[in-house]
Protein backbone atom coordinates (compact mmCIF):
# COMPACT_ATOMS: atom_id res chain seq x y z
CA UNK A 1 0.00 0.00 0.00
CA UNK A 2 0.78 3.59 -0.44
CA UNK A 3 -0.36 5.51 3.05
CA UNK A 4 -0.16 9.10 3.09
CA UNK A 5 -0.09 10.49 6.77
CA UNK A 6 -1.18 13.74 7.22
CA UNK A 7 -0.45 15.78 10.28
CA UNK A 8 0.23 19.11 11.16
CA UNK A 9 3.65 17.61 12.53
CA UNK A 10 5.42 14.76 11.58
CA UNK A 11 9.24 15.44 12.36
CA UNK A 12 8.97 16.85 16.16
CA UNK A 13 9.44 14.06 18.23
CA UNK A 14 8.02 15.72 21.42
CA UNK A 15 4.52 14.54 22.14
CA UNK A 16 3.14 11.10 22.38
CA UNK A 17 1.03 11.56 18.87
CA UNK A 18 3.72 12.55 16.70
CA UNK A 19 6.47 10.08 18.19
CA UNK A 20 3.41 7.20 17.86
CA UNK A 21 3.08 8.40 14.14
CA UNK A 22 6.75 8.39 13.29
CA UNK A 23 7.00 4.48 14.66
CA UNK A 24 4.05 3.47 13.12
CA UNK A 25 5.44 4.99 9.94
CA UNK A 26 8.52 2.95 10.02
CA UNK A 27 7.28 -0.54 10.87
CA UNK A 28 4.83 -0.57 8.36
CA UNK A 29 7.67 0.55 5.68
CA UNK A 30 9.25 -2.89 7.33
CA UNK A 31 6.44 -4.28 6.55
CA UNK A 32 6.69 -3.60 2.53
CA UNK A 33 4.50 -0.36 2.56
CA UNK A 34 5.13 3.15 1.18
CA UNK A 35 4.30 6.04 3.79
CA UNK A 36 4.76 9.24 3.25
CA UNK A 37 4.36 12.60 5.56
CA UNK A 38 2.20 15.52 4.43
CA UNK A 39 3.22 18.06 6.96
CA UNK A 40 5.42 21.10 8.17
CA UNK A 41 8.36 20.25 6.75
CA UNK A 42 11.57 21.54 4.60
CA UNK A 43 11.81 20.25 1.29
CA UNK A 44 14.52 18.02 2.44
CA UNK A 45 12.17 16.23 5.14
CA UNK A 46 9.23 15.29 3.05
CA UNK A 47 8.43 15.26 -0.77
CA UNK A 48 5.24 17.40 0.04
CA UNK A 49 6.70 19.76 2.50
CA UNK A 50 4.09 22.14 4.18
CA UNK A 51 4.92 25.49 5.50
CA UNK A 52 4.04 26.40 9.85
CA UNK A 53 1.01 28.63 10.26
CA UNK A 54 1.49 31.21 12.95
CA UNK A 55 -1.51 31.88 14.67
CA UNK A 56 -1.72 35.48 16.31
CA UNK A 57 -1.87 35.86 20.01
CA UNK A 58 -1.93 32.10 20.71
CA UNK A 59 1.36 31.26 18.43
CA UNK A 60 4.02 30.75 22.05
CA UNK A 61 1.45 28.75 24.48
CA UNK A 62 0.85 26.70 20.95
CA UNK A 63 4.69 26.40 20.70
CA UNK A 64 5.10 25.36 24.11
CA UNK A 65 2.49 22.92 23.97
CA UNK A 66 5.29 21.06 21.78
CA UNK A 67 2.11 21.75 19.05
CA UNK A 68 2.77 23.79 15.46
CA UNK A 69 -0.16 23.92 12.74
CA UNK A 70 0.75 23.19 8.74
CA UNK A 71 -0.60 25.90 6.03
CA UNK A 72 -3.01 24.53 4.78
CA UNK A 73 -3.81 26.64 1.43
CA UNK A 74 -1.32 25.24 -0.21
CA UNK A 75 -3.87 22.79 -2.16
CA UNK A 76 -1.42 21.80 -4.93
CA UNK A 77 0.95 19.95 -2.66
CA UNK A 78 -2.24 18.49 -0.87
CA UNK A 79 -3.38 17.74 -3.63
CA UNK A 80 -0.35 15.79 -5.21
CA UNK A 81 -0.07 14.11 -2.23
CA UNK A 82 -3.51 12.42 -2.04
CA UNK A 83 -3.20 11.44 -5.54
CA UNK A 84 0.11 9.44 -5.15
CA UNK A 85 -1.91 7.27 -2.02
CA UNK A 86 -4.19 4.40 -2.22
CA UNK A 87 -4.97 5.34 1.50
CA UNK A 88 -5.10 8.42 3.71
CA UNK A 89 -4.48 8.46 6.95
CA UNK A 90 -5.61 11.77 8.97
CA UNK A 91 -4.00 12.28 12.56
CA UNK A 92 -5.62 15.48 14.12
CA UNK A 93 -9.22 17.25 13.37
CA UNK A 94 -7.95 20.59 12.17
CA UNK A 95 -7.48 23.09 8.87
CA UNK A 96 -5.00 20.64 7.75
CA UNK A 97 -7.28 17.42 7.57
CA UNK A 98 -10.05 19.50 6.58
CA UNK A 99 -8.57 20.50 3.09
CA UNK A 100 -7.09 17.29 2.66
CA UNK A 101 -10.38 15.27 3.65
CA UNK A 102 -12.10 17.20 0.39
CA UNK A 103 -9.60 16.42 -1.52
CA UNK A 104 -9.96 12.77 -1.12
CA UNK A 105 -13.37 12.62 -1.77
CA UNK A 106 -13.17 14.95 -4.95
CA UNK A 107 -10.29 12.72 -6.46
CA UNK A 108 -12.16 9.84 -5.30
CA UNK A 109 -9.05 8.27 -2.19
CA UNK A 110 -10.02 6.46 0.22
CA UNK A 111 -9.26 8.06 3.56
CA UNK A 112 -9.07 7.31 7.34
CA UNK A 113 -8.80 9.54 11.00
CA UNK A 114 -7.74 8.90 14.02
CA UNK A 115 -8.42 10.59 17.11
CA UNK A 116 -5.89 11.77 19.35
CA UNK A 117 -6.68 15.30 20.41
CA UNK A 118 -8.63 14.94 23.46
CA UNK A 119 -11.10 17.89 23.79
CA UNK A 120 -9.29 18.53 27.52
CA UNK A 121 -6.03 19.10 25.98
CA UNK A 122 -7.68 21.93 24.20
CA UNK A 123 -9.87 23.03 27.57
CA UNK A 124 -7.08 22.98 29.85
CA UNK A 125 -5.00 25.30 28.13
CA UNK A 126 -7.53 28.12 28.73
CA UNK A 127 -8.60 26.62 32.39
CA UNK A 128 -11.34 25.40 31.07
CA UNK A 129 -10.28 21.43 30.83
CA UNK A 130 -13.12 20.65 33.89
CA UNK A 131 -16.13 22.48 32.11
CA UNK A 132 -18.30 19.89 30.45
CA UNK A 133 -20.08 21.74 28.27
CA UNK A 134 -16.62 23.48 26.94
CA UNK A 135 -15.91 19.54 26.61
CA UNK A 136 -19.16 18.37 24.58
CA UNK A 137 -19.31 21.32 22.25
CA UNK A 138 -15.38 20.62 21.03
CA UNK A 139 -16.12 16.87 20.39
CA UNK A 140 -19.18 18.52 18.28
CA UNK A 141 -16.70 20.53 16.57
CA UNK A 142 -14.26 18.43 15.73
CA UNK A 143 -17.33 15.62 14.43
CA UNK A 144 -19.08 18.88 12.23
CA UNK A 145 -15.67 20.02 10.87
CA UNK A 146 -13.78 16.30 10.00
CA UNK A 147 -14.78 13.42 11.35
CA UNK A 148 -18.54 13.81 9.80
CA UNK A 149 -16.79 12.54 7.17
CA UNK A 150 -15.03 9.57 8.27
CA UNK A 151 -15.84 5.96 7.43
CA UNK A 152 -13.32 4.47 9.91
CA UNK A 153 -11.68 5.74 12.76
CA UNK A 154 -8.87 5.05 14.81
CA UNK A 155 -9.03 4.98 18.60
CA UNK A 156 -5.83 4.33 21.12
CA UNK A 157 -8.07 3.02 23.42
CA UNK A 158 -11.76 2.02 24.70
CA UNK A 159 -12.25 4.88 26.95
CA UNK A 160 -12.08 7.55 23.80
CA UNK A 161 -13.98 4.96 21.58
CA UNK A 162 -17.16 5.21 24.44
CA UNK A 163 -16.65 9.17 24.36
CA UNK A 164 -17.12 9.44 20.64
CA UNK A 165 -19.74 7.05 20.31
CA UNK A 166 -21.45 8.89 23.12
CA UNK A 167 -21.18 11.93 21.31
CA UNK A 168 -22.39 10.79 18.35
CA UNK A 169 -19.60 9.50 16.10
CA UNK A 170 -20.89 6.85 13.32
CA UNK A 171 -17.82 5.80 11.65
CA UNK A 172 -16.85 2.47 12.53
CA UNK A 173 -14.52 2.69 15.38
CA UNK A 174 -11.29 0.25 15.38
CA UNK A 175 -9.79 0.37 19.27
CA UNK A 176 -5.84 -0.09 18.24
CA UNK A 177 -3.44 0.43 20.95
CA UNK A 178 -0.48 2.99 19.89
CA UNK A 179 1.69 0.10 21.00
CA UNK A 180 5.14 0.08 23.17
CA UNK A 181 8.44 0.17 21.22
CA UNK A 182 10.26 -2.86 21.30
CA UNK A 183 13.25 -0.92 22.94
CA UNK A 184 11.34 -0.55 26.18
CA UNK A 185 11.59 -3.88 27.89
CA UNK A 186 12.29 -4.80 31.69
CA UNK A 187 15.75 -3.54 32.88
CA UNK A 188 17.78 -2.16 35.77
CA UNK A 189 21.17 -0.28 35.35
CA UNK A 190 23.32 0.84 38.49
CA UNK A 191 21.74 4.65 39.67
CA UNK A 192 24.68 7.41 39.02
CA UNK A 193 25.50 9.29 41.86
CA UNK A 194 22.86 11.75 41.11
CA UNK A 195 20.55 9.47 41.88
CA UNK A 196 22.24 7.19 44.27
CA UNK A 197 21.45 8.13 47.46
CA UNK A 198 17.01 8.02 46.42
CA UNK A 199 14.41 6.38 46.39
CA UNK A 200 13.65 8.13 42.30
CA UNK A 201 10.08 8.72 40.87
CA UNK A 202 9.49 9.52 37.61
CA UNK A 203 6.67 11.07 35.88
CA UNK A 204 6.92 11.90 31.64
CA UNK A 205 4.67 13.65 30.20
CA UNK A 206 4.04 17.75 28.51
CA UNK A 207 4.34 20.58 31.28
CA UNK A 208 0.09 21.42 31.07
CA UNK A 209 -3.00 21.50 33.60
CA UNK A 210 -4.50 18.11 32.66
CA UNK A 211 -1.30 15.79 33.17
CA UNK A 212 -1.28 17.20 37.44
CA UNK A 213 2.36 17.18 38.23
CA UNK A 214 1.65 19.42 40.23
CA UNK A 215 -0.23 17.02 42.26
CA UNK A 216 3.05 14.69 42.59
CA UNK A 217 4.75 17.80 44.11
CA UNK A 218 2.03 18.29 46.82
CA UNK A 219 2.13 13.74 47.46
CA UNK A 220 5.90 13.76 47.70
CA UNK A 221 5.83 16.87 50.34
CA UNK A 222 3.06 14.72 51.83
CA UNK A 223 5.01 11.45 52.17
CA UNK A 224 6.26 9.77 55.05
CA UNK A 225 9.88 10.10 52.95
CA UNK A 226 9.85 12.82 51.24
CA UNK A 227 13.89 13.48 52.55
CA UNK A 228 14.98 10.52 50.65
CA UNK A 229 13.02 11.32 47.48
CA UNK A 230 13.84 12.18 44.10
CA UNK A 231 11.39 13.56 41.80
CA UNK A 232 12.01 13.06 37.80
CA UNK A 233 9.33 15.18 36.01
CA UNK A 234 10.21 14.09 32.29
CA UNK A 235 8.80 17.20 29.66
CA UNK A 236 8.63 20.47 28.80
CA UNK A 237 5.96 22.76 28.44
CA UNK A 238 4.08 25.95 29.17
CA UNK A 239 4.06 24.92 33.35
CA UNK A 240 8.12 24.79 33.47
CA UNK A 241 8.62 27.68 35.66
CA UNK A 242 4.99 27.04 38.05
CA UNK A 243 6.11 23.32 38.70
CA UNK A 244 9.85 24.48 39.24
CA UNK A 245 8.51 27.10 42.19
CA UNK A 246 6.11 24.46 43.70
CA UNK A 247 8.68 21.99 43.77
CA UNK A 248 11.56 24.19 45.19
CA UNK A 249 9.83 23.49 48.55
CA UNK A 250 10.54 19.71 48.37
CA UNK A 251 13.71 18.73 50.54
CA UNK A 252 14.79 17.35 47.25
CA UNK A 253 14.05 19.54 44.37
CA UNK A 254 12.87 18.10 40.96
CA UNK A 255 14.67 16.98 38.12
CA UNK A 256 13.16 18.57 35.23
CA UNK A 257 14.18 18.48 31.74
CA UNK A 258 13.67 16.57 28.36
CA UNK A 259 15.30 13.57 27.80
CA UNK A 260 16.16 12.02 24.31
CA UNK A 261 14.57 8.28 23.76
CA UNK A 262 18.26 7.00 24.70
CA UNK A 263 18.13 8.97 27.64
CA UNK A 264 14.48 7.91 28.77
CA UNK A 265 15.59 4.38 28.42
CA UNK A 266 18.32 4.99 30.89
CA UNK A 267 16.05 6.79 33.42
CA UNK A 268 13.57 4.31 33.46
CA UNK A 269 16.21 1.54 34.08
CA UNK A 270 17.39 3.73 37.22
CA UNK A 271 14.07 4.81 38.59
CA UNK A 272 11.93 2.74 40.87
CA UNK A 273 8.60 3.88 40.90
CA UNK A 274 6.41 5.97 38.30
CA UNK A 275 3.16 7.96 38.84
CA UNK A 276 1.01 9.22 36.30
CA UNK A 277 -1.12 11.83 37.33
CA UNK A 278 -2.85 12.91 34.36
CA UNK A 279 -6.83 14.20 35.12
CA UNK A 280 -7.26 13.28 30.63
CA UNK A 281 -5.47 10.53 28.75
CA UNK A 282 -6.10 8.81 25.75
CA UNK A 283 -3.65 6.10 26.48
CA UNK A 284 -0.53 7.23 28.18
CA UNK A 285 2.51 6.07 25.75
CA UNK A 286 4.81 6.95 28.46
CA UNK A 287 3.22 5.11 31.13
CA UNK A 288 3.26 1.93 29.06
CA UNK A 289 6.57 2.58 27.94
CA UNK A 290 7.79 3.19 31.75
CA UNK A 291 5.90 -0.35 33.15
CA UNK A 292 7.12 -2.07 30.10
CA UNK A 293 10.83 -1.34 31.35
CA UNK A 294 10.13 -2.56 34.72
CA UNK A 295 8.90 0.46 36.53
CA UNK A 296 5.48 -0.21 38.68
CA UNK A 297 3.16 2.72 38.03
CA UNK A 298 0.97 4.27 40.72
CA UNK A 299 -2.09 5.85 38.11
CA UNK A 300 -4.58 8.99 38.26
CA UNK A 301 -8.34 6.71 38.63
CA UNK A 302 -10.08 9.78 36.23
CA UNK A 303 -13.20 8.59 34.23
CA UNK A 304 -11.80 10.85 30.97
CA UNK A 305 -8.38 8.96 31.45
CA UNK A 306 -7.66 5.23 29.50
CA UNK A 307 -4.85 4.77 31.53
CA UNK A 308 -6.51 3.23 34.37
CA UNK A 309 -6.86 -0.07 32.14
CA UNK A 310 -3.17 -0.50 32.87
CA UNK A 311 -3.26 -1.21 36.56
CA UNK A 312 -2.84 -5.13 37.97
CA UNK A 313 -3.56 -4.17 41.46
CA UNK A 314 -5.39 -1.85 43.84
CA UNK A 315 -2.09 -0.29 45.30
CA UNK A 316 -1.25 1.28 41.40
CA UNK A 317 -4.22 3.35 41.91
CA UNK A 318 -5.42 6.55 43.44
CA UNK A 319 -8.41 8.77 43.08
CA UNK A 320 -6.99 11.78 40.66
CA UNK A 321 -6.11 15.22 42.17
CA UNK A 322 -5.72 13.75 46.04
CA UNK A 323 -2.35 14.43 46.83
CA UNK A 324 -2.54 12.80 50.22
CA UNK A 325 -3.69 9.41 48.37
CA UNK A 326 -1.16 9.46 46.03
CA UNK A 327 1.90 10.03 49.10
CA UNK A 328 0.01 6.88 51.05
CA UNK A 329 0.47 5.06 47.83
CA UNK A 330 4.12 6.44 47.38
CA UNK A 331 4.71 5.42 50.94
CA UNK A 332 3.23 1.61 50.72
CA UNK A 333 4.96 0.72 47.65
CA UNK A 334 8.65 1.87 49.63
CA UNK A 335 7.43 -0.06 52.56
CA UNK A 336 6.92 -3.08 50.16
CA UNK A 337 10.12 -3.27 48.19
CA UNK A 338 9.63 -7.05 47.68
CA UNK A 339 6.21 -7.01 46.34
CA UNK A 340 7.17 -3.68 44.16
CA UNK A 341 9.75 -6.01 42.59
CA UNK A 342 7.68 -8.52 41.88
CA UNK A 343 5.40 -6.31 40.58
CA UNK A 344 8.04 -4.86 38.18
CA UNK A 345 8.39 -8.33 36.61
CA UNK A 346 4.21 -8.91 36.29
CA UNK A 347 3.83 -5.19 34.86
CA UNK A 348 6.92 -6.09 32.28
CA UNK A 349 5.05 -8.68 31.11
CA UNK A 350 1.66 -7.66 30.62
CA UNK A 351 3.33 -4.60 28.12
CA UNK A 352 3.85 -7.54 25.44
CA UNK A 353 0.16 -7.55 25.14
CA UNK A 354 1.03 -3.81 23.11
CA UNK A 355 3.34 -4.93 20.84
CA UNK A 356 4.17 -1.78 18.04
CA UNK A 357 4.56 -4.58 15.59
CA UNK A 358 1.24 -6.34 16.66
CA UNK A 359 -0.31 -2.76 16.68
CA UNK A 360 0.64 -2.23 13.39
CA UNK A 361 -0.37 -5.30 11.56
CA UNK A 362 -3.94 -3.97 13.04
CA UNK A 363 -3.36 -0.84 11.31
CA UNK A 364 -2.76 -2.03 8.09
CA UNK A 365 -5.87 -4.31 8.30
CA UNK A 366 -8.10 -1.20 9.00
CA UNK A 367 -6.68 0.38 6.20
CA UNK A 368 -7.21 -2.82 3.87
CA UNK A 369 -10.67 -2.58 5.29
CA UNK A 370 -11.42 1.15 4.34
CA UNK A 371 -10.00 0.44 0.84
CA UNK A 372 -12.60 -2.39 0.25
CA UNK A 373 -15.85 -0.56 1.76
CA UNK A 374 -14.67 2.13 -0.51
CA UNK A 375 -14.44 0.30 -3.62
CA UNK A 376 -17.35 -1.71 -2.86
CA UNK A 377 -19.28 2.00 -2.59
CA UNK A 378 -17.68 2.85 -5.79
CA UNK A 379 -19.33 -0.15 -7.69
CA UNK A 380 -22.26 0.89 -6.26
CA UNK A 381 -22.23 3.97 -7.51
CA UNK A 382 -22.28 5.78 -4.16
Amino acid sequence: MKILFVSDQFFDANNGMTISARRFAEVLRKHGHEVKPLCTATSEQSEYPLETFHVPVFDKLITEQGMKFAKWNDVETIRKAVQWADIVHMYVPFALTNVTTKQCIELGKPFTMAFHVQPENISSSIHLGEAKGINDFIYWLFKKWNYKYATHIHCPSRMIANQLEEHGYKAKIHVISNGIDPDFVYRKIPKTKELEPYFNILMVGRYSIEKRQDTIIEAVGLSKYKDRIQLILAGQGPREEYLREKGSKLPVKPIMKFFTKPDLLDVIAMCDLYVHASYAEIEAMSCMEAFAGGLVPIIASSPISATPQFALCPESLFPVDDAQALADRIDWWIEHEDYRKQMEHEYAQSAKKYSLDACTTQMEEMFQEAIDDFEKQKALGR
